[in-house]
C-alpha cells in the first residue's frame, strides 16, 4: 500500500487566521506609518528641545545645551507654572467625578424607548460639535463677546443670584459644606459639564445596549424591582466603560484648548520664543498626566466587574 502524503516541493500557504492578520496589519498601516512621523518624532524632538536653549540662526537654528535647568526652573522658580498645574488638578478633581455621574444617568435616561429618542440623543452629543474646533474658536473671540457683551453681562447675574439662592437652601437643610460647594458648583458650570460629557454619554448608551436582554428577564421572573435591576445588573455591566470614560475624562480636561497649563506652554513655546522651556513644561506636564492615569486606573479598576471572566 502506498502512503499517500503532500506532493513534494509544495509548499503550505498561510492560514485563515494567518489571511486575517495580514489584512488587519494592512488596515493599520496608515496608523503606524502617521504615528512614527507625526507622534513619535516630534515626541523623541521636543525631549531634545526641552534640554537645550533654541537659537535661530541663517537656515535654521542651533542648539545650546542647558542640561535639566529647564525642569528646574519649572518645578522650582516658576510660581505661575506651579499654580497652574495645581489649578489643572482642582478642576479635575471637580469634572471627573461630575462628568461621570451626569453622562451615565443621562445614557440611561436616553437608553429608554420614548418619542422622539433620537432626536434626544443627538441634542445631548451637539454641544461636542459646537465646541469643536472653528466654532470653539468664535465662541471665545472677542468679535461675539463685544456683540453679547449687554445680554451676557445680564445672564451671569442672573446666574450669580441663582447659584447664591441655591447655596443658601442647601445650607438652611444642614448639609456640609463641602457637598453644597460640589452641588452650587456644578450648577453654575452646568453648560462645561454637558458640553464635555457628549463621548462619555455615547460610550455608556452603547455599553447599557450590549447588555443582555435575558438578564433582564430573568430578574423579571425573579421579582426583582427596577432598583435592583440597575444596582445589580446594569451598574457592574457597564463598570468596565467607567474605567474607560474615566481615562477619557482625565486626558480630555488636560489637553483642552482652556486648560491652564495648555495655555501657558503655548504662550511660552510661540508667542516668547522659548521653545526649550516651553518643551519642559509640556513634559512635566505630560509626566503629571501619566501618574494621574496611574492613579485612576488603580483606584476604578478594583471595583470592575467583568462579564466574561
Amino acid at each position: 500500500m502506498v502512503k499517500q502524503g503532500r506532493m513534494p516541493g509544495r509548499k503550505r500557504g498561510l492560514s485563515f487566521s494567518g489571511k486575517k492578520a495580514v489584512v488587519g496589519y494592512l488596515f493599520i498601516l496608515p496608523f503606524i506609518i502617521g504615528f512614527i512621523t507625526l507622534f513619535v518624532v516630534p515626541l523623541v524632538r521636543s525631549f531634545q528641545f526641552s534640554m537645550n536653549d533654541i537659537r535661530m540662526v541663517t537656515g535654521g537654528y542651533e542648539f545650546i545645551p542647558r542640561g535639566w535647568s529647564h525642569y528646574a526652573r519649572a518645578l522650582t522658580t516658576d510660581a505661575d507654572f506651579r499654580r497652574d498645574l495645581a489649578t489643572s488638578f482642582s478642576n479635575l478633581a471637580f469634572n471627573l467625578p461630575t462628568i461621570l455621574v451626569f453622562s451615565f444617568f443621562a445614557a440611561n435616561l436616553l437608553n429608554r424607548k420614548f418619542r422622539g429618542r433620537g432626536a434626544a440623543r443627538t441634542i445631548f452629543f451637539l454641544p461636542v460639535v459646537l465646541t469643536a474646533g472653528v466654532i470653539a474658536a468664535v465662541e471665545s473671540g472677542d468679535l461675539l463677546l463685544s456683540i453679547a457683551q449687554g445680554s451676557y453681562a445680564n445672564e451671569m447675574a442672573a446666574n450669580g443670584s441663582g447659584g447664591l439662592q441655591l447655596e443658601s437652601m442647601l445650607m438652611q437643610m444642614n448639609l456640609p459644606t463641602q457637598f453644597t460647594s460640589f452641588v452650587v458648583g456644578a450648577v453654575n458650570n452646568l453648560y462645561g459639564i454637558v458640553s464635555q460629557s457628549g463621548v462619555q454619554i455615547l460610550i455608556f448608551l452603547a455599553a447599557l445596549q450590549s447588555i443582555p436582554s435575558s438578564l433582564y428577564e430573568a430578574s423579571t421572573i425573579e421579582g426583582a424591582t427596577a432598583w435592583d435591576n440597575f444596582c445589580k445588573i446594569s451598574f457592574p455591566m457597564v463598570s468596565p466603560y467607567i474605567l474607560v470614560n474615566a481615562v477619557y475624562t482625565v486626558i480630555d480636561s488636560f489637553t483642552a484648548s482652556g486648560n491652564a497649563v495648555m495655555q501657558r506652554v503655548t504662550t511660552t513655546s510661540i508667542d516668547q520664543f522659548e521653545y526649550g522651556y516651553g518643551s519642559a513644561m509640556a513634559w512635566i506636564y505630560v509626566a503629571c498626566i501619566l501618574v494621574m492615569l496611574l492613579v485612576v486606573v488603580g483606584i476604578i479598576s478594583r471595583f470592575v466587574f467583568y462579564y466574561d471572566r
